[in-house]
């Protein structure tokens, strides 16, 4: 590999040693426990690390690792129960924890701002934006109202906020959810502050949106000098953005070091294992059909007391002595906490570890659409046809008349085959979710077909519509809110068959045992309710809930975008082993392209409720035709991010305009850096396996697939 593909490294250790400057934060053997009715939880333990003037700190993870509960910590914020029974924290120099309270409010407002992961529970619906973000002044600086108005106005305005004299009078629900984040931060850095820890600020978001906003904390940085703490459990994010990288296991700092280093060094096991639970790497490593690196079981419960390496129930290198053994982080810029490290690579050209050939049988090759005079025709298990889905805008006020019509999906057309997996990709707000709402048959389209095999689903009504659902299933994006609280897991899967009178109550309870088991579930989950389960166990228990009627297809909504990489793992190697077993379709939607690259045999993008692309996977992702397609791809954050395509690659700007008035002739025009004034009449999808809606498409379909950048062969 090039050294172009090396993460960018702004700051080195060797930098900051030789100027003398001094660490802007520091932690030294920070414990937080949180107390509970059943227990105190240990949720950090022993935590140590710095944070240099104007220097980006990653720190990666799963959940429950303590990542944010070390941000929380650092900002006196942590939850009922919580405190931090020992060590430091030094900001400044000065130990916040010896500080009065009233001294620490005011650091924590003025020196250091913090973004929360949900803006939309951050920000308060009963307040307008203007005097959300205006408050901190008022509060801490005693700004005037008109004064600290204008101050918003200007703040709002330099985290790229259009129109923020308007906005600063909107309230947060009538924003998307890329404004928000910006005013989440414009809140976290109207008063300056030298430190700013944003905490998972792109976890839901589409991949164009967050690269908006990473490139804006970037920008933040140089511009305010500022110290940035980026929380997150997606490396490809820290790999591009972050100058050192913390990695958190149950509650300890398992590893460190620069960027560069650790990404091309790995030394501790589970940095490792979360480099190879990445489909990019299953897909460099292996091939589309590579199974992926699954980490087996659970983090400890972290309200028990623990001996030895907290990752050895875990790790595939154990051994007796890490289960006794406490292991402190080594000395040296690159340190780590493991008895068995992963060997140190040799200076030069960044490469990941290998990872862990899992024999599995090869998949077998998916079912194409008809092919036509050449072959015999295979009948689609799902044909979506000029599909038109518009909804009714009404204005504001009593009366609420009429405002238009908002154009939600737009002639869309496709087709899945048997045992074929087809992917739907776009930002938010581009018709992805309501084309799969409509093709389980949970809205009526306003014109088009739904063709479920060989029946136009469209037009059904009462029993048979009830039936249909039989051979169609919905995987949700949240599956705990997806499932009545109430309800025991054994009442939850029972319903759908209880509906469509499937068995009697033997064999309702056979097939639910069977279902735990295709799952990878233990029975002794039936007798439990869904707050009592993690989020990769609640998307099982979703997805033993769709197979209950063992349907043809299976739509799943965003059904991993939620989750860690590992769990992320677990749940697509199910989904895959599953369509292997049953002959399952899929269609699965989704904003990440990696994730889509890895499952889909082919991919449809969508923009603005149309169609723009569609083909095979592999052409789709490696040789893009549209130049939505092609930023979509540019945006994907990777674990070897090559700066030249960052710099020369496609980049979206602006919001997506309304759906109540799309742009005339090819929509994506108004965002395009290609279009012209023939863009303004409307491209037709154009093209045999590979077709594109675009005057001026970036490659012919003849094109040979190109690596991961997308450049032509």
């Amino acid at each position: 590999m090039s050294e172009s593909t090396e993460p960018i490294v702004r700051n080195s250790s060797a930098d900051r040693d030789s100027a003398g400057v001094q660490p802007l934060l520091e932690l030294h053997d920070l414990d937080t426990d949180i107390a509970l009715r059943r227990g105190t939880v240990h949720a950090l333990d022993g935590v140590s690390f710095e944070v240099m003037p104007g220097e980006t700190l990653g720190v990666v993870g799963e959940s429950g690792s303590g990542k944010t509960m070390t941000a929380l910590s650092i900002m006196g914020l942590l939850p009922q129960g919580g405190q931090v029974t020992g060590g430091q924290i030094l900001f400044e120099g000065r130990d916040l924890r010896s500080l009065a309270a009233d001294e620490v409010r005011r650091i924590r407002g003025v020196r250091m701002g913090m973004v929360f992961q949900d803006p939309l529970t951050s920000l308060n619906p009963t307040m307008r934006i203007g005097v959300q973000v205006a408050e901190p002044l008022r509060v801490h600086e005693k700004v005037g109202k008109a004064e600290a108005r204008e101050r918003a106005i200007e703040i709002l305005r330099r985290v790229g906020m259009p129109r923020p004299d308007r906005i600063v009078d909107n309230y947060p629900h009538e924003l998307s959810g890329g404004m928000r984040q910006r005013v989440a931060i414009a809140m976290a850095l109207v008063c300056s502050p030298r430190l700013l820890i944003a905490d998972e600020p792109t976890t839901a978001l589409d991949v164009t949106t967050q690269r908006q906003i990473l490139e804006l904390i970037d920008d933040l940085r140089e511009e305010f000098g500022m110290a940035v703490i980026l929380v997150t459990h997606d490396l490809g994010v820290i790999a591009g953005r972050a100058d050192r990288v913390a990695v958190m296991y149950a509650g300890r700092v398992v590893e460190t070091a620069a960027t560069g280093e650790l990404f091309r060094s790995p030394r501790h096991r589970y940095t490792e294992a979360l480099m190879e639970a990445l489909p990019e790497s299953a897909i460099r490593e292996a091939g589309e059909h590579a199974r992926l690196y699954s980490i087996p079981g659970l983090p400890p419960d972290l309200s028990r007391p623990l001996t030895g390496c907290r990752f050895a129930a875990r790790c595939r290198h154990v051994t007796d002595e890490c289960r006794t053994t406490e292991v402190t982080l080594s000395p040296g810029t690159h340190q780590h906490a493991c008895l068995h490290p992963v060997p140190a690579a040799s200076a030069g050209p960044v490469t990941l570890p290998s990872p862990v050939r899992i024999e599995v049988e090869p998949a077998p090759e998916p079912a194409a659409p008809p092919p036509g005079p050449d072959g015999p025709a295979v009948t689609p298990v799902l044909s979506v046809r000029s599909l038109v889905k518009d909804y009714a805008a009404h204005g504001r006020g009593f009366l609420r008349r009429d405002a238009g019509q908002v154009s939600a999906v737009a002639d869309v057309s496709f087709e899945v085959g048997p045992g074929e997996t087809f992917g739907l990709v776009g930002e938010s707000g581009c018709g992805k979710s309501t084309v799969g709402r409509l093709a389980v048959g949970l809205e009526r389209p306003t014109a088009g077909q739904i063709v479920l095999d060989g029946t136009d689903i469209a037009g059904l009504a009462g029993r048979e519509r009830r039936r249909m659902h039989r051979r169609v299933q919905l995987m949700f994006q949240d599956s705990y809110a997806a499932m009545n609280p109430r309800m025991r897991v054994d009442a939850i899967l029972a319903e759908p068959l209880e509906i469509q009178k499937v068995g009697d109550g033997a064999a309702r309870r056979a097939r639910i045992a069977n279902l735990l088991d295709q799952v990878g579930l233990s029975r002794r989950v039936l007798e439990r309710y869904p707050h009592e389960f993690s989020g990769g166990q609640l998307q099982r228990i979703g997805l033993a809930r769709s197979l209950a009627l063992q349907p043809r297809l299976i739509v799943g909504d965003e059904p991993v975008s939620a989750l860690d990489v590992s769990i992320q793992a677990q749940v697509l190697n199910l989904m895959k082993d599953l369509q292997r077993e049953l002959g399952l379709a899929y269609v699965f939607i989704s904003h990440d392209l990696s994730v889509v690259d890895y499952m889909a045999d082919r991919i449809g993008v969508m923009y603005l409720g149309k169609l723009v692309e569609i083909g095979p996977a592999r052409e789709v992702v490696r040789a893009a035709r549209h130049p939505y397609t092609q930023a979509l791809i540019d945006a994907v954050p990777s674990i070897t991010p090559n700066p030249a395509a960052a710099r020369d690659g496609i980049t979206i700007r602006g919001e997506l305009p309304s759906a109540l008035n799309p742009p005339t002739g090819c929509r994506f025009r108004t965002r395009c850096p290609l279009a012209q004034e023939i863009c303004e009449t409307e491209p037709p999808l154009a093209g045999d396996r590979h077709q594109v809606a675009c005057h001026f498409p970036l490659r012919p379909e003849s094109s040979a697939a190109s690596p991961r950048t997308g450049a032509a062969a």
